[in-house]
């Protein structure tokens, strides 16, 4: 599994915003830099769980996982 993920982070007036650029809908809002950053990868991992279950349930039974490097 991947390991390294880019974080698009930015302060907003007093508050860090940040996105994972590889990760569709993992943003956070901290009040800190180093909150955000925790915060991300919390969020980051909760979402690839969320969707390594969504897959598994979707391929049901008899499936091979195979790794995709790009």
């Amino acid at each position: 599994m991947k390991s390294d993920y880019t974080a698009i982070v930015k302060q907003a007036g007093e508050w860090w915003i940040g996105w994972v650029e590889e990760v569709p809908g993992v943003n956070c809002q901290e009040p800190t830099r180093e909150a955000l950053m925790e915060s991300l990868r919390v969020t980051l991992r909760e979402a690839l769980e969320i969707n390594r279950q969504e897959a598994l349930g979707a391929a049901g039974a008899d499936f091979h996982e195979e790794l995709l490097a790009i």
